[in-house]
């Protein structure tokens, strides 16, 4: 039976981080709140934990599993290099609703889909959230919802969508709106934004100093 802990409560939120910090380690699925939406998520570098978190969200490897970090500096251990722009956007917009894609480090021994050798990275703005990822590091987080369906704006709609192939279940109250992150790819020679979300790409376009190419 999955664990649920109210983090409005000092004792539950304590016992409930401790709770899904075991659950990562042992390759389980949680669900935590986060600055957009309510998210899923496993030890990144756990390849059948990343394939159980795909099969709880009924959806293929097509679709690759971002990661969240829990300080500017883990991406520098989980990228090929981190170019101008993404310190830059990380210094203007971290924690926050921004996303890059970067290519990924070839020595990491992780498998989130079919990346093509990229990884997308953000550090949300929630103190459940921050509290967890630097007491297990980097981890594979999807919106909590099965594929196609709303993503969670609460722990209860993660849970009535995702059920007991959650082992823990953080609840950090409503997320409000539910607003995607925006994604900007900095693989290619310029700058793209894949996705407009919390972030608006005016605002993207002037910590870069140029215009954006959208996908």
């Amino acid at each position: 039976m999955a664990s649920k802990y109210d983090c409005a409560v000092p004792a539950e939120r304590t016992e409930g981080l401790a709770a899904a910090a075991r659950a990562v380690r042992a390759g389980r699925l949680v669900v935590l709140p986060t600055d957009t939406v309510y998210g899923i998520g496993c030890d990144a570098f756990s390849a059948s934990a990343v394939r159980s978190l795909l099969g709880a969200k009924h959806r293929g490897p097509d679709m690759p599993v971002p990661v969240l970090v829990g300080s500017w500096t883990t991406i520098d251990g989980l990228v090929l290099g981190v170019p101008k722009a993404a310190r830059d956007l990380i210094e203007a917009f971290w924690p926050g609703g921004l996303s890059l894609v970067l290519p990924h480090a070839p020595s990491l021994n992780w498998d989130l889909g079919s990346t093509k050798g990229t990884v997308m990275l953000r550090m949300p703005l929630h103190p459940v959230a921050l509290e967890l990822l630097r007491e297990v590091g980097p981890m594979a987080v999807s919106s909590a919802n099965i594929s196609g369906s709303p993503p969670a704006a609460s722990a209860a709609e993660a849970e009535a969508q995702l059920g007991e192939s959650v082992a823990v279940y953080l609840d950090g109250g409503p997320s409000g709106e539910p607003i995607a992150s925006t994604v900007v790819d900095l693989t290619g020679d310029d700058p793209r934004v894949l996705r407009e979300g919390a972030v608006s790409t005016g605002a993207v376009a002037e910590v870069l100093g140029r215009e954006m190419l959208m996908s």
